[in-house]
């Protein structure tokens, strides 16, 4: 926090306090509710299978961007989060696909969700080409 107040001093302006102001954790979030909705309508048998799979990998998306965000001090870990965010948002496209192909999911709500799941990859790729951006000075060493 203390560095985000240090970079205002300096005339640059923090590109975020928090994950949660980061409008790709905001997508992130409302992304997995919607699937959340989509899988109430999935068929009992599939509780804990597809249902539980799905919904676990679109809630890993934001979880991911929240956990890296805490290890923004240190540029390999931050990526490394950001890119098992990617894989997350990939698989949850996965699952959404099967959903789709057993015909839990008509046509239409297949396809908004597959647009949302490719602009949270573009936003996310964005975010990963940039890291740097949102890393944090290494600590000194007050030796």
């Amino acid at each position: 926090m203390a560095e985000e107040f240090e970079s205002e001093k300096q005339g640059r302006k923090p590109l975020a306090r928090s994950y949660r102001d980061l409008e790709l954790y905001k997508r992130c979030f409302r992304f997995q509710q919607d699937v959340f909705k989509l899988t109430l309508t999935f068929p009992p048998e599939e509780k804990y299978s597809l249902t539980d799979q799905v919904r676990r990998s679109s809630r890993a998306i934001g979880a991911n961007i929240a956990e890296a965000w805490s290890k923004r001090r240190y540029e390999a870990h931050f990526l490394s989060k950001l890119t098992d965010s990617d894989g997350e948002l990939q698989e949850t496209m996965h699952w959404l696909r099967t959903a789709y192909s057993c015909k839990y999911l008509n046509k239409a709500d297949c396809e908004t969700v597959a647009a949302e799941c490719r602009e949270l990859g573009r936003m996310l790729g964005t975010m990963i080409s940039n890291h740097l951006r949102f890393c944090l000075p290494p600590p000194r060493n007050e030796n």
